[in-house]
């Protein structure tokens, strides 16, 4: 799929108001450090590198706009968590995310990202309560689950939905390329309902 780096923004001024001349629809992909974000987002365009991965925690830490096809952009936004960064930097991210979230008018969609071996840690919660006080749309999507048994997918799959009203965990594995599909299709939704 065609897909590029538009912009990093450190700040909402920064933020892309329009995209080729077009006010095109945004989802962002939102979760703690290294949980699989920027994985996540290459798997979905089916090409590594467009965003940038990596084993240490806390490497995205601006808001990567990348336009996808002709008629949509992906916001890749920083991780909470674990990242060994200054409270400061943790403040500006923190400050920059919910700056997005909260006036953005073209996102549409909100891609919770689970670490499918945790589940629903706090901050995961916080940001889940965050979305639906504001009515934000999201879909969670569980990471890893090719580090998992069966079992032990199924308990954590179960785990996870149990936090979340008439909805069902979407899971993925970057290593597979697993639940690509179904991620699209729930992205698709917001394509058409526009």
């Amino acid at each position: 799929m065609l897909a590029r780096f538009i912009i990093s923004a450190a700040k909402p001024e920064q933020f892309p108001d329009r995209v080729d001349g077009h006010d095109l629809p945004e989802v962002a992909f939102l979760g703690r450090s290294n949980v699989g974000k920027s994985s996540l987002l290459n798997a979905l365009v089916g090409r590594d590198g467009l965003a940038f991965t990596s084993a240490r925690p806390g490497c995205t830490q601006l808001i990567n706009f990348f336009k996808v096809g002709e008629d949509m952009v992906f916001a890749d936004l920083p991780g909470y968590g674990y990242a060994r960064v200054p409270k400061d930097i943790k403040a500006e991210w923190k400050q920059l995310v919910e700056s997005y979230l909260e006036q953005r008018r073209q996102l549409e969609l909100c891609v919770i990202l689970l670490d499918s071996r945790r589940g629903w840690m706090e901050k995961d919660l916080e940001l889940k309560e965050w979305l639906e006080f504001h009515q934000r749309q999201f879909v969670v999507v569980a990471t890893k689950v090719d580090k998992l048994s069966k079992n032990e997918e199924r308990r954590g799959m179960d785990a996870i939905r149990r936090q979340m009203q008439d909805a069902e965990p979407l899971p993925f594995s970057a290593v597979t390329s697993r639940g690509v599909r179904e991620i699209w299709q729930a992205i698709s939704k917001i394509k058409s309902a526009r």
